[in-house]
């Protein structure tokens, strides 16, 4: 035997290539990645953003509320933290249905929502407080016969209301209470009746607002939600305006469809939808979240440059 050449050895292993099966590696987790996320944005048809609505509807898109973890203990933010992100997109919200009624649309609007928890009853009080603040005078009923939430937010006694008017029991002018030295005055729900479709849509409901919207700039109904009971379509039937309060993160688009589509089936007048629990990053490009509202040292700075 004649040994022709000596045999190297080699300086790294043959096997595992490691460049390699970390270079496989980042192309398969890639894929797996790119696959999940295209499967949830399939599988899950919830609101985020405001152009998630604009892919669902071409109703105006009044608005959005910003998230504030505040809002379930103070839900009064108009009052309580007039300064803040929150309380300046509601300003925005009023602003926009300003605009909405510059062509003599009625002044009666009726705050609903496709089902419960989507901040309507937060959004018809602190919308009610930012008009009353801009110096119109607003009325404010309290609708939801089901499940009454303003007296509550307002912490008002709510025991004699709209019921006891639509029965016969009371005048307006008796239950009509004015909410401090604002020019929001509100009307409770009163007693829960066993028919609230029924008063709600009765010709005393229809009385009481147009007895209401003779003497005040604004009138502002919470109703309770569209898909839950016919009570919003009800109320909003005729010349009133419905505002339908969508939750980012929690309304389905599908349930959205079948709200609009409850109401226009009832011949409502759907003016426009605002988003509420809206995330600072999902408003971004519609004007929310990037000003830092609330921060008073910056706005005296910024007073103290431009008057040097």
């Amino acid at each position: 035997l004649t040994t022709t050449q000596v045999a190297l050895e080699p300086s790294s292993p043959v096997s595992p290539n490691v460049m390699m099966n970390i270079l496989l590696g980042l192309l398969v987790g890639l894929a797996i990645g790119v696959g999940i996320a295209v499967l949830r944005a399939t599988l899950d048809t919830r609101i985020y953003s405001l152009r998630d609505v604009e892919e669902v509807t071409d109703k105006p898109l009044l608005g959005g509320i910003l998230e504030d973890q505040d809002v379930k203990k103070q839900p009064l933010v108009i009052k309580d933290k007039p300064q803040s992100a929150i309380a300046e997109s509601f300003r925005t919200l009023r602003t926009n249905l300003q605009f909405l009624n510059v062509g003599g649309s009625s002044s009666v609007l009726v705050i609903s929502s496709a089902k419960p928890g989507e901040g309507k009853s937060t959004t018809a009080v602190n919308l009610s407080l930012t008009l009353a603040e801009a110096g119109s005078r607003v009325a404010l009923i309290e609708a939801d016969l089901r499940l009454p939430r303003v007296s509550k937010y307002l912490g008002v006694e709510g025991g004699a209301g709209l019921t006891d008017i639509l029965i016969g029991n009371a005048d307006l002018n008796d239950v009509l209470q004015r909410w401090g030295r604002t020019q929001m005055y509100y009307l409770p729900a009163g007693r829960i009746p066993p028919n609230p479709s029924e008063l709600l849509g009765s010709a005393e409901m229809d009385k009481v607002i147009a007895e209401l919207e003779e003497s005040f700039d604004y009138v502002i109904i919470d109703a309770p939600p569209a898909l839950a009971v016919t009570d919003a379509a009800v109320v909003g039937h005729g010349k009133a305006g419905i505002l339908l309060a969508v939750s980012s993160g929690s309304t389905r688009k599908p349930e959205l469809e079948a709200a609009l589509s409850t109401l226009e089936n009832a011949d409502s007048n759907v003016v426009g939808v605002v988003v509420t629990m809206l995330p600072a990053k999902a408003a971004s490009g519609y004007g929310y979240g990037n000003y830092g509202y609330g921060d008073a040292s910056k706005v005296d700075a910024t007073l103290e440059a431009n008057n040097e």
